[in-house]
């Protein structure tokens, strides 16, 4: 309890820190100016983080494929190819060192509220038990979203449109990568480190849909869909908040912290990461770039 309620708190003082830091202005025409930085906001639409999913999804997967991207393509498949070779013994040690560390190897929550459809148990919100569950946390869907409701309180309060955008954004990458990691273990369907039936998991592409919703450990590990969500949400706050340098580096820091924990739980393999590092990475970078209406340069 104590460790969820103080990484409520950070993420909340983040959020408020991060929004007081610039004196804002708005202009006729709707658009935040903040101080200090090269581009503005405009405030986003009603359902925008809905409206504009289909058109960035789209533009996201041209700019992915252009030949200059190419290298990073040839990167990430590369570095997934060499740690799926060691994907079995990263998993061996880190479970061991982790045990040897008194770290449990498993999710361990009390539900914060749970509702039940009739067979099946949803549980909404999770209070952590271990050290392993909470960074674990990290990259649930509440994470961002408390990240983005902290946005959108302050952007409403304080009439930014900068944190409004940046909640909206958080918003749409949580949506638009929940359903795109999915699709993406469907179609490969790879064995958890956990339900592993051969060295490094089966691959079983496009079961059936019952299976694949009933059966999830056998077919969820690729990509980390966990790992794609968290590293959005510090991407698009770092790239809508650049003045703010500690961002990155600790928002990053907690994201290998997570993966390494997705490890150890038997949720993931580590080569499970490039490929959700590079979806969450350049998802949030696209999405929080459009945004920005880039100063034009002075008439000499």
């Amino acid at each position: 309890m104590k460790t969820v309620f103080l990484l409520c708190c950070i993420l909340l003082v983040c959020c408020f820190c991060t929004n007081a830091q610039t004196a804002n202005s708005i202009d006729s025409a709707g658009i935040s100016h903040s101080s200090g930085l090269p581009f503005s906001f405009k405030k986003p639409g009603p359902f925008s983080f809905l409206a504009d999913i289909p058109r960035d999804v789209a533009g996201f997967t041209r700019h992915s494929f252009r030949r200059d991207n190419l290298p990073n393509l040839a990167l990430i498949a590369g570095s997934t190819a060499v740690l799926f070779l060691s994907d079995q013994c990263i998993t061996n040690t880190v479970q061991d060192k982790s045990e040897d560390n008194n770290i449990q190897a498993k999710e361990d929550f009390r539900p914060i509220l749970s509702i039940k459809t009739g067979s099946k148990k949803t549980n909404i919100g999770k209070l952590p038990r271990n050290f392993n569950t909470a960074f674990y946390d990290l990259g649930q869907g509440s994470s961002a979203m408390l990240m983005a409701a902290g946005f959108y309180v302050v952007g409403k309060l304080h009439k930014d449109a900068r944190a409004l955008q940046t909640a909206k954004q958080l918003t749409q990458a949580f949506i638009t990568l929940g359903v795109g990691t999915q699709l993406m273990k469907f179609a490969t369907g790879r064995e958890n480190p956990s339900d592993a039936t051969v060295c490094r998991g089966r691959w079983r592409p496009f079961p059936s849909w019952k299976n694949f919703q009933n059966n999830k450990t056998r077919y969820d590990a690729f990509p980390s869909g966990h790992l794609a969500t968290f590293i959005s949400a510090v991407t698009i706050i770092s790239e809508n908040y650049p003045e703010k340098k500690w961002i990155r580096p600790i928002g990053y820091a907690l994201g290998s912290l997570c993966g390494l924990c997705m490890i150890n739980n038997g949720v993931h393999w580590a080569s499970d990461f490039p490929l959700g590092f590079a979806l969450g990475y350049g998802y949030g970078k696209y999405i929080a770039r459009k945004s920005h209406i880039v100063h034009s340069a002075p008439a000499i």
